[in-house]
């Protein structure tokens, strides 16, 4: 079985992760045929709560090649699939504090299933990414001097 790893790259990027849940997708036939293919983007994506459910909005997969006129829309919002729990405490956290959902990547299960880990986050200030672009420097360094 192929591995599938879609990232969110910008996320570690832009903010600082808090706590990170597993969820699964709810897709259309094609829709996890193009992921399987390797066919989808997470950048500018996030999450929001509409009632009681939690949603992704701008998460990208690419129109099935093989496809016809059962195609999906590529952009349309996926509800998330969670524990009651685990919703509620998602809900309280992003409402008290501020904090907000991200993806961070798609997987798939060993029973092929496609998964989404989430994670709940605070926006990094500009120092913060500053500081963080010189650890990530300063480590690249040091692995250079000890491959010499």
């Amino acid at each position: 079985m192929q591995k599938i790893n879609i990232r969110n790259k910008r996320a570690s990027f832009e903010y600082e992760f808090i706590e990170t849940f597993v969820a699964g997708i709810q897709l259309f036939g094609t829709e996890i045929k193009s992921i399987r293919a390797g066919k989808a983007s997470l950048a500018d994506s996030f999450c929001y709560f509409a009632g009681n459910e939690l949603y992704v909005k701008g998460m990208h997969i690419s129109e099935y090649k093989f496809g016809s006129y059962y195609n999906h829309e590529e952009k349309r919002e996926r509800k998330l699939l969670l524990n009651r729990k685990e919703l509620d405490k998602m809900d309280r956290k992003t409402k008290e504090s501020g904090l907000t959902i991200v993806p961070l990547k798609i997987f798939l299960n060993p029973k092929g299933f496609a998964k989404m880990e989430i994670a709940i986050c605070r926006g990094k200030k500009h120092y913060d990414k500053r500081e963080s672009l010189k650890q990530k420097d300063h480590k690249r360094e040091i692995d250079r001097m000890m491959k010499r």
